[in-house]
């Protein structure tokens, strides 16, 4: 990409609903965090696809090949029932024990959709997540009630992140 040529920050999600973004909220704020920088609840989401600074004429093009999806069909249910420090990523997160195989599809199907692009995705093994807190430092903390959310997704949603804010572009029903 040319440094003179504009570019978007972007990420695939699963968005969570406001009921969602406040429970996991007031769950958090029980695990009376000392490290760290929280997420603001109004950005949860369970990161799909994280594609980087990506050039602004590609998005439209992008989104074709998004539309063209064989792995739309169905909703998904995400139970994030376990809590976890991701050392690499100084990141305080929930993530599900046993993600769902249609989970791992359909990031799969968005990988394969956007390989044309010359997109690098993750190198890492794609793992289920929802970030609280960013930079968090020490081991994770105990929770006095277990975390069981359950994350109920019909669509995934192309996002834009700016200073901290994150913009849906588009969207597609599963």
């Amino acid at each position: 990409m040319n440094d003179a040529e504009p570019s978007k920050r972007l990420f695939f999600a699963l968005t969570c609903s406001a009921e969602q973004r406040s429970a996991i909220s007031q769950w958090r704020r029980h695990l009376q965090l000392r490290s760290g920088r929280p997420v603001a609840a109004e950005n949860f989401h369970l990161t799909l696809a994280f594609l980087g600074a990506v050039p602004v004429c590609q998005i439209a093009a992008i989104c074709a090949a998004v539309d063209l999806l064989q792995a739309k069909g169905n909703a998904l249910t995400v139970f994030l029932d376990a809590l976890d420090v991701w050392p690499r990523s100084n990141a305080l997160v929930l993530w599900p024990q046993d993600p769902p195989p249609a989970l791992g599809q359909l990031v799969y199907a968005l990988e394969q959709a956007l390989l044309p692009f010359g997109l690098l995705l993750a190198s890492r093994e794609f793992r289920a997540h929802l970030t609280l807190s960013r930079e968090y430092k020490g081991s994770a903390p105990e929770a006095m009630t277990p975390p069981e959310f359950v994350l109920k997704a019909d669509h995934f949603v192309l996002y834009e992140s700016h200073k901290g804010r994150y913009r849906e572009l588009a969207r597609w029903t599963l």
